[in-house]
Protein backbone atom coordinates (compact mmCIF):
# COMPACT_ATOMS: atom_id res chain seq x y z
CA UNK A 1 0.00 0.00 0.00
CA UNK A 2 2.59 2.67 0.32
CA UNK A 3 4.24 1.84 -2.81
CA UNK A 4 1.01 2.74 -4.40
CA UNK A 5 1.36 6.06 -2.32
CA UNK A 6 4.79 6.51 -3.63
CA UNK A 7 3.97 6.12 -7.05
CA UNK A 8 0.77 8.29 -7.03
CA UNK A 9 3.10 11.24 -5.39
CA UNK A 10 5.81 10.63 -8.03
CA UNK A 11 2.81 10.75 -11.13
CA UNK A 12 1.04 14.07 -9.87
CA UNK A 13 5.05 15.40 -9.15
CA UNK A 14 5.93 14.61 -12.79
CA UNK A 15 2.41 15.95 -13.92
CA UNK A 16 3.09 19.33 -12.31
CA UNK A 17 6.50 19.74 -14.10
CA UNK A 18 5.14 18.56 -17.73
CA UNK A 19 2.09 21.55 -17.02
CA UNK A 20 5.03 24.17 -15.77
CA UNK A 21 7.34 23.40 -18.68
CA UNK A 22 4.23 23.69 -21.37
CA UNK A 23 3.41 26.93 -19.28
CA UNK A 24 6.94 28.32 -19.74
CA UNK A 25 7.03 27.25 -23.76
CA UNK A 26 3.52 28.86 -24.60
CA UNK A 27 4.82 32.01 -22.92
CA UNK A 28 7.89 31.79 -24.83
CA UNK A 29 6.35 31.73 -28.21
CA UNK A 30 4.24 34.93 -27.42
CA UNK A 31 7.36 36.85 -28.15
CA UNK A 32 6.15 37.72 -31.52
CA UNK A 33 2.48 38.86 -29.77
CA UNK A 34 0.19 40.91 -31.28
CA UNK A 35 -2.58 43.85 -30.37
CA UNK A 36 -4.29 45.52 -32.10
CA UNK A 37 -2.90 48.69 -31.78
CA UNK A 38 0.60 47.10 -32.82
CA UNK A 39 -0.91 45.43 -36.00
CA UNK A 40 -2.44 48.98 -36.82
CA UNK A 41 0.99 50.70 -36.18
CA UNK A 42 3.01 48.06 -38.28
CA UNK A 43 0.44 48.46 -41.40
CA UNK A 44 0.59 52.15 -41.07
CA UNK A 45 3.84 52.07 -41.08
CA UNK A 46 4.28 49.45 -44.40
CA UNK A 47 2.56 52.18 -46.34
CA UNK A 48 6.04 54.17 -46.34
CA UNK A 49 7.93 51.40 -47.28
CA UNK A 50 10.49 52.38 -50.25
CA UNK A 51 10.77 56.32 -48.78
CA UNK A 52 14.03 57.80 -49.21
CA UNK A 53 16.58 57.90 -46.16
CA UNK A 54 17.71 61.42 -45.43
CA UNK A 55 19.44 62.42 -42.33
CA UNK A 56 17.78 64.59 -40.41
CA UNK A 57 14.65 64.21 -42.10
CA UNK A 58 12.16 67.17 -40.45
CA UNK A 59 9.61 66.06 -37.79
CA UNK A 60 6.25 65.35 -39.54
CA UNK A 61 7.51 65.04 -43.41
CA UNK A 62 6.41 62.11 -45.40
CA UNK A 63 8.87 62.95 -48.49
CA UNK A 64 11.88 61.07 -46.65
CA UNK A 65 13.25 59.98 -42.90
CA UNK A 66 15.98 58.97 -40.96
CA UNK A 67 15.51 56.31 -38.49
CA UNK A 68 13.99 58.20 -35.69
CA UNK A 69 11.89 60.88 -37.49
CA UNK A 70 9.87 57.61 -39.11
CA UNK A 71 9.93 56.23 -35.70
CA UNK A 72 8.57 59.28 -34.02
CA UNK A 73 6.03 60.27 -37.04
CA UNK A 74 4.58 56.31 -37.30
CA UNK A 75 3.93 56.66 -33.14
CA UNK A 76 2.73 59.68 -33.73
CA UNK A 77 -0.35 58.85 -36.25
CA UNK A 78 -0.94 55.95 -34.04
CA UNK A 79 -1.28 58.42 -30.77
CA UNK A 80 2.06 58.13 -28.61
CA UNK A 81 4.15 61.44 -28.53
CA UNK A 82 7.91 59.87 -29.02
CA UNK A 83 11.38 62.67 -28.53
CA UNK A 84 12.87 63.16 -31.78
CA UNK A 85 16.08 61.16 -31.58
CA UNK A 86 17.02 57.56 -31.22
CA UNK A 87 19.07 58.34 -28.07
CA UNK A 88 15.64 59.98 -26.17
CA UNK A 89 13.33 57.42 -27.67
CA UNK A 90 15.75 54.65 -25.96
CA UNK A 91 14.18 56.41 -22.81
CA UNK A 92 10.51 56.37 -23.31
CA UNK A 93 8.24 53.65 -22.12
CA UNK A 94 9.32 50.44 -20.55
CA UNK A 95 12.61 48.03 -20.97
CA UNK A 96 12.07 44.88 -22.22
CA UNK A 97 14.31 42.14 -22.32
CA UNK A 98 15.44 40.73 -26.11
CA UNK A 99 13.50 37.34 -25.86
CA UNK A 100 10.31 39.21 -24.77
CA UNK A 101 10.51 41.72 -27.36
CA UNK A 102 6.65 42.28 -29.02
CA UNK A 103 5.49 43.71 -32.31
CA UNK A 104 5.25 47.57 -31.76
CA UNK A 105 8.24 47.74 -29.47
CA UNK A 106 11.22 50.18 -30.63
CA UNK A 107 14.41 48.11 -31.16
CA UNK A 108 17.62 50.18 -30.75
CA UNK A 109 21.10 49.33 -31.85
CA UNK A 110 24.54 50.98 -32.11
CA UNK A 111 25.65 51.54 -35.30
CA UNK A 112 28.56 54.18 -34.66
CA UNK A 113 30.54 52.19 -32.61
CA UNK A 114 29.78 55.21 -29.12
CA UNK A 115 26.17 54.60 -28.49
CA UNK A 116 22.58 54.17 -29.49
CA UNK A 117 22.04 55.61 -32.77
CA UNK A 118 19.38 53.35 -34.82
CA UNK A 119 15.89 52.71 -34.37
CA UNK A 120 13.66 50.69 -35.54
CA UNK A 121 10.10 48.86 -34.62
CA UNK A 122 9.60 44.97 -33.79
CA UNK A 123 7.42 43.92 -36.60
CA UNK A 124 7.26 40.08 -35.44
CA UNK A 125 8.90 37.20 -36.59
CA UNK A 126 12.12 38.77 -36.16
CA UNK A 127 11.83 41.27 -38.56
CA UNK A 128 11.93 45.10 -37.78
CA UNK A 129 10.79 48.31 -40.25
CA UNK A 130 13.09 51.03 -40.20
CA UNK A 131 14.98 53.02 -42.77
CA UNK A 132 18.02 52.11 -44.05
CA UNK A 133 20.17 54.77 -45.12
CA UNK A 134 20.72 53.03 -49.10
CA UNK A 135 16.91 51.30 -49.24
CA UNK A 136 15.11 53.80 -47.38
CA UNK A 137 12.20 52.39 -45.42
CA UNK A 138 12.02 48.68 -45.24
CA UNK A 139 10.99 45.74 -43.65
CA UNK A 140 14.54 43.92 -42.65
CA UNK A 141 15.39 40.88 -41.18
CA UNK A 142 16.68 41.57 -37.34
CA UNK A 143 18.42 37.74 -37.08
CA UNK A 144 21.65 38.53 -39.28
CA UNK A 145 25.09 39.13 -37.91
CA UNK A 146 25.17 43.00 -38.50
CA UNK A 147 21.94 43.47 -36.34
CA UNK A 148 22.90 41.19 -33.82
CA UNK A 149 26.32 42.20 -32.84
CA UNK A 150 24.90 46.08 -32.86
CA UNK A 151 21.87 45.33 -30.85
CA UNK A 152 21.35 47.50 -27.85
CA UNK A 153 18.18 47.39 -26.19
CA UNK A 154 13.88 47.56 -26.79
CA UNK A 155 11.37 49.51 -25.39
CA UNK A 156 7.53 49.39 -24.88
CA UNK A 157 5.69 52.47 -25.89
CA UNK A 158 2.47 51.36 -27.03
CA UNK A 159 -0.25 50.39 -24.11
Amino acid sequence: MHKLKFVKRVLVTAMCATITITSFSIGASNVDAATPKSEALIQSGQKYLGVPYRLGAPSGATYAFDCSSFTQYLFKKNGVSLPRTSAAQAKAGTGVAKGYISMGDLVFFNTNGRSISHVGVYAGKNKMLHTSSSKGVVLSDMNTNYWNNRYVTARRVLN
